[in-house]
């Protein structure tokens, strides 16, 4: 019988060691859950003395053998994979969430759940990430735990529900949650990104017009105009279409380079604090899209809080994972303000109010709930209240948009094609009066 050293944690997350006595690694770790711990570490002690009466026994070539032999497991592991397959989209790890929900909640231990997720997964990065987690959970560490040593995928969000599902037992039903979160958020993303589609490729299709007829068309025209008028002035407006005409012709490069220095500098705006704070404030209040934004952030505030405290993360924690979340400054800074005073024992309601970044509707709501007990469930409602809020806001910005990029190319091109006309009556009169 083999002996083993445990770190394990209680159900309140207070950390205790011990040593245990087992037949196998997975009987220490089954003994050690009967004690309502959750291993986290198992060591076997039996083991390390084998290992050190073997290195002393051992010829010089074993050890070389077995140091060539980690470096080729080491090397082996630091292969990457490409650049395409280096990554999990939100849809495939909604997928992965929704099926291990589904194998936990129909009785099946989570270790066996996560070895079947690996047999049928097809992306390379998510299998060999789930197969590295389930190894975790084998040797004795806690999901989350499994969970946190791939940020990459799993954000604090994820391995922070998982945890507390794993403390209070309801690993399946936060599972589902956040398969759910996972699918509503896609689903508002979706919906924005399809709306947002058809405005782009019709401005793109517009600028790309306007710069054909700008630095092809019209100087064209204006070498006709030079040979016909014989120096005669051209009207105003002609005029002015041709000495754009003639600036975007010859500083082409020089335009182009300044829209890459712009775009660069706005990309290094946004990586500093002030930058990314006034970034987002512009953001909110931009005229057409502020509104849009603004919606689909408390949205997104609202699900993610009441996702969290319904699924038992403390509100402080909740608070603070919703502000590294938030993907918006403005609304992280508000975000840290109700943190604060939350932490100086007041309800949630007033700072959210003091912030000036949600509307009054919202503080209500979360007044009720606090008063009523049921805060989890009122921040739900108000998400849901926000997604749909959301839909109509697309459907009217899509109406509105169609026409006003329709006629915004209208205007463009005609001006442009009245300006060429312009002259050409008066060629054309010039002609007819000599004939």
């Amino acid at each position: 019988m083999a002996k083993f050293k445990y770190i394990a944690v209680d159900s309140k997350g207070k950390e205790t060691q011990g040593e245990i006595e087992a037949d196998s690694q997975a009987v220490a770790i089954a003994r050690i859950r009967e004690q309502q711990l959750y291993p986290t570490k198992l060591i076997p002690l039996s083991e390390k003395k084998v290992e050190k009466k073997a290195d002393k026994t051992a010829p010089r070539a074993v050890p070389g053998a077995a140091r060539a032999k980690a470096k080729g497991s080491k090397m082996s592991m630091e292969i990457r994979l490409p650049a395409f397959l280096s990554k999990v989209k939100s849809k495939q790890l909604m997928t992965f969430t929704r099926q291990l929900a589904t194998l936990i909640d129909a009785g099946l231990p989570l270790l066996r759940g996560l070895q079947i997720i690996v047999r049928q997964e097809k992306n390379p990065l998510l299998k060999r990430t789930t197969q590295q987690i389930a190894d975790s959970i084998e040797s004795g560490g806690t999901f989350a735990e499994a969970l946190s040593s791939h940020p990459r995928i799993f954000n604090k969000l994820y391995v922070n529900m998982v945890r507390a599902g794993e403390i209070g037992g309801v690993l399946d039903t936060v599972l589902m949650r956040l398969a759910e979160f996972m699918e509503k958020a896609q689903k508002i993303k979706s919906k924005v990104t399809g709306a947002m589609v058809y405005p782009v490729v019709v401005l793109v299709m517009a600028l790309g017009i306007l710069l054909f007829l700008m630095t092809f068309i019209v100087p064209k025209f204006a070498d006709i105009f030079k040979d016909l008028l014989e120096g005669a002035s051209l009207p105003p407006l002609t005029m002015v279409v041709m000495k754009i005409s003639d600036a975007l012709t010859k500083q082409l490069p020089y335009v182009a380079l300044g829209v890459v220095v712009l775009v660069v500098c706005i990309r290094l705006l946004a990586k500093t604090s002030f930058g990314r704070l006034a970034l987002d404030k512009f953001k909110l209040s931009m005229p057409i899209f502020g509104v849009l934004i603004q919606k689909t952030a408390i949205s997104r505030f609202s699900r993610t809080l009441g996702t969290l405290m319904s699924s038992g993360v403390p509100v402080l924690q909740a608070l603070s994972i919703v502000k590294e979340t938030s993907g918006n400054e403005a609304l992280g800074r508000a975000i840290q303000v109700v943190h604060d005073s939350v932490k100086e024992g007041e309800n949630m309601a007033p700072p959210i109010e003091s912030t000036k970044m949600f509307p009054p509707m919202v503080t209500g709501m979360v007044e009720v709930g606090e008063e009523t007990g049921k805060l989890p469930e009122m921040l739900m409602k108000i998400a849901d209240s926000y997604d749909d809020d959301v839909d109509a806001t697309v459907q009217g910005l899509t109406s509105v948009i169609e026409p006003l990029l329709i006629i915004f190319l209208a205007l463009i091109v005609g001006t442009i094609v009245i300006a060429l006309f312009l002259p050409l009556i008066e060629i054309i009169k010039k002609l007819g009066g000599g004939g």
